[in-house]
């Protein structure tokens, strides 16, 4: 098996032919399976301007035995470039190594097989992350993620994906203008891509982490970067927490200035149980922004862990019981009707998200460190 089961359940995604309840029309994100893409990992030697081992480790010394970051070790038989690491080799004999997004091969094999997912259905479009500490802080970091991003786009151009931009607002004081330069600056000339991802006949964006309490609380400003985007012509998706709903601080102003709304469900619920009881919420959350004439896209998962990042935690937290746990959750999508949806995430191996190829059984990590396996 070359695909892992939690992709599998990708087959009862909703096609842009199924006369499903939208407050828009279908176009690259109503209607449509859209993945987030962290594209976040680079290693020693991948000549990136950065040139070092990005999130495999906890820094930037390359991973070894109980210096790891990540808890699902990736399948890495289709690239042409990997990285040596400092582990035993894997259970096969072969040497243990990893990849880089700075790879533009690596970036198209992910881009095909986000098409090639199954025979009946695929991911149409993915959410390429941007966050402040590499935005704002280091341009060494800027220049990687804006190389990143050129691969993002060129691997959707041969793949007929679509991909669009999403920030993530954490520990960023000063997103509501910060996002705008880095908009005018690096992401407008992706825009004009076949690729970029459209709305309503608009380039589609996103700003994620609206309204959790650990994030920025700067509302005013998150109001003004929504109607600037606005103003110049964007459609408009944000990440808000899953109480979105009963807010009543002024976090409750800006969700109704969005185009779409896309609460985060990851670790919300963590077993089938708990996704088949949230089918409430999403319900609820549904008929609500029809009523604001707002564009809903729910957040599903395969399953979630970190114990590697962080050993304190349970192995294997909220298990994809084989795929069963995501496949619960698009039945509640297409039960209720609901046309679009998110899923967290592509390749974030780090916290056990990652709905990319990955080591099927102990044959495929090394010997000498946990990873949590498709088996």
């Amino acid at each position: 098996m070359k695909a892992p089961s939690a992709v599998i359940v990708l087959i009862v995604c909703l096609s842009a032919a199924t006369p499903l309840l939208a407050s828009s029309a279908v176009g690259d994100v109503v209607g449509k399976l859209t993945v987030g893409y962290q594209g976040w990992f680079g290693a020693k030697g991948d000549n990136s301007p950065h040139n070092s081992w990005i999130h495999w480790p906890h820094n930037s010394d390359h991973p070894y035995k109980d210096h790891t970051n990540f808890e699902i070790y990736p399948d890495t038989r289709e690239y042409t470039h990997t990285y040596q690491t400092g582990y035993a080799n894997l259970g096969n004999g072969q040497p243990a190594k990893l990849f880089s997004a700075w790879d533009k091969q690596t970036v198209d094999t992910h881009f095909k097989w986000m098409k090639e997912v199954t025979i009946l259905n695929n991911i149409d479009t993915a959410a390429l992350q941007r966050f402040a500490s590499a935005v704002k802080r280091d341009p060494i970091d800027l220049k990687t993620l804006n190389g990143v991003a050129d691969n993002v786009r060129a691997g959707a151009e041969a793949h007929d994906r679509k991909f669009y931009i999403m920030w993530d607002i954490s520990n960023w004081n000063n997103f509501a203008t910060e996002i705008i330069e880095d908009y005018d600056n690096n992401i407008k000339r992706l825009v004009s891509s076949k690729a970029y991802a459209h709305q309503n006949g608009k380039p589609v964006v996103c700003i994620w982490g609206f309204g959790f309490d650990d994030r920025p609380q700067d509302t005013k400003g998150a109001i003004a970067l929504i109607e600037h985007f606005k103003q110049q012509g964007l459609y408009v998706s944000g990440g808000v927490g899953t109480q979105w709903r009963t807010d009543t601080t002024a976090w409750k102003d800006v969700f109704t200035k969005l185009d779409m709304l896309q609460p985060w469900t990851v670790g919300r619920y963590g077993n089938v149980k708990g996704a088949e009881d949230y089918k409430k919420t999403l319900e609820a959350d549904h008929n609500t922004l029809k009523q604001h004439n707002i564009d809903y896209q729910p957040v599903l998962f395969a399953g979630s862990s970190w114990s590697n990042s962080h050993p304190a935690s349970k192995r294997n937290e909220n298990p994809r019981v084989h795929g069963d746990f995501m496949w619960r959750q698009f039945v509640n999508v297409r039960e209720l009707d609901i046309p679009s949806c998110y899923v967290a995430m592509f390749d974030e191996y780090d916290e056990g998200t990652a709905i990319a190829k990955a080591a099927e059984n102990k044959s495929m990590i090394p010997t000498d460190q946990y990873f949590l396996t498709m088996d």
